[in-house]
């Protein structure tokens, strides 16, 4: 009787032992997923912030260059061609700042090289010889921006937009016009 009672209380030790021994390793696996979740979470928001930033300074960049166009053709004052001139160098400098992010954080060659191209196609905007020209250097650009931001789009992993509800019918009009449901006021409204 007295070794049952000891095999007993060893197997009861095992047991124990080896529940333990399995929740510390599922423990450590639910950790390390949610540490590794935690990780992906932040560069995908990182990534996410960076392509948003290029994007709106790259926009922004070719405004400031097509304002420089029409400052040159058509005679506009000194003054506004050359605080164009003296913004498109800043935005150009941001710009280049966000590209470099860019680079830093994609994990994709293709998102990289695309924001690369751009860059250089926006760069040029202001260089069209005339309207047609530049009309056609804008269009391109623009296409060139929003190719990138789909892709970047893809890169992050916002391929479905949210969706939004359809509102539901509103019911219609009871006898008297009225909508049924609807809560007849009080007091007459002045009139």
């Amino acid at each position: 009787m007295r070794m049952e009672a000891v095999a007993a209380s060893v197997v009861a030790v095992l047991g124990t032992l080896l529940g333990a021994g399995v929740t510390h390793l599922f423990q450590q696996r639910t950790r390390l997923r949610a540490e590794e979740f935690t990780r992906d979470e932040r560069l995908r928001q990182e990534r996410l912030d960076a392509y948003c930033a290029y994007a709106g300074l790259v926009v922004s960049y070719r405004r400031v260059l097509v304002t420089r166009w029409f400052c040159a053709h058509e005679n506009r004052p000194a003054e506004e061609a050359k605080d164009a001139r003296l913004r498109s160098y800043d935005l150009r400098s941001e710009v280049q700042e966000a590209l470099f992010r860019v680079r830093m954080l994609s994990g994709s060659p293709d998102v990289a090289l695309l924001a690369q191209e751009v860059f250089d196609a926006v760069s040029d905007v202001h260089r069209g010889a005339d309207a047609a020209e530049l009309d056609i250097r804008r269009r391109d650009t623009m296409s060139l921006i929003d190719a990138f931001v789909a892709a970047a789009k893809a890169h992050v992993g916002c391929l479905r937009p949210t969706a939004v509800p359809p509102r539901p019918p509103s019911p219609s009009p009871g006898p008297g016009g009225r909508r049924r449901g609807a809560v007849r006021p009080a007091h007459p409204a002045p009139g």
